[in-house]
């Protein structure tokens, strides 16, 4: 099923049909002057509201606060009001709540910070950070269909009979637009390569 330029596209359900790389849906988004930065849900959200006539437009630039004024952190203190970033000063203040040395900030931490900085949302505290990387609270989700074409190479790799071909990663590749042009799931199976072995070659 070959995809056609997004201009030519009538509907969101049309739109659904194809895959699109995240780089791909920021330039669609820019064109049309709309927010052009998150998620690929996030950016696929965008576009669906384009298609059912509501425009999301970039949100302005915030004032970012130069230096943070907090000296000691503590579970209460405010995500933006500390100025939080992944450096050393708040690997520790995490390495002492948890007791784990080194602390490595999970994906949805990274997702949660990032759209609590976007959001502006001055009441998510450090202490809420810590519930997000304990799974006991939800506030921003890690978007793993970005990773799907990591994945498929991975596993497309990782199969032995795949063996068969000079250029592995260029076999990928044509396995990958055959599934990512279809309707089937983003996924690698050897099921999938004993089908499209000979038109892959």
């Amino acid at each position: 099923m070959e995809r056609p330029e997004f201009q030519k596209i009538k509907d969101f359900d049309e739109f659904c049909k194809y895959y699109w790389y995240r780089e791909e849906l920021i330039q669609i988004c820019k064109s049309l002057g709309l927010k052009a930065n998150g998620s690929k849900i996030e950016l696929n959200n965008v576009i669906k509201a384009y298609f059912s006539g509501e425009r999301i437009l970039p949100e302005k630039k915030k004032i970012k606060r130069t230096k943070s004024t907090v000296k000691e952190l503590t579970l209460d203190t405010g995500l933006i009001e500390c100025g939080f970033t992944f450096g050393n000063r708040f690997r520790e203040f995490f390495a002492e709540q948890t007791g784990v040395t080194p602390f490595k900030f999970n994906v949805d931490m990274v997702a949660t910070a990032k759209a609590v900085k976007e959001n502006g949302d001055e009441s998510f505290t450090l202490g809420n950070l810590l519930e997000i990387y304990y799974g006991k609270r939800t506030y921003a989700k890690y978007d793993k269909s970005a990773l799907q074409w990591n994945k498929f190479v991975k596993d497309f790799c990782e199969d032995d009979a795949t063996k068969i071909y000079g250029e592995r990663l260029k076999a990928a590749a044509a396995l990958w637009k055959v599934v990512r042009e279809s309707e089937m799931k983003k996924v690698y199976t050897h099921e999938l390569f004993e089908k499209y072995k000979d038109s892959i070659m």
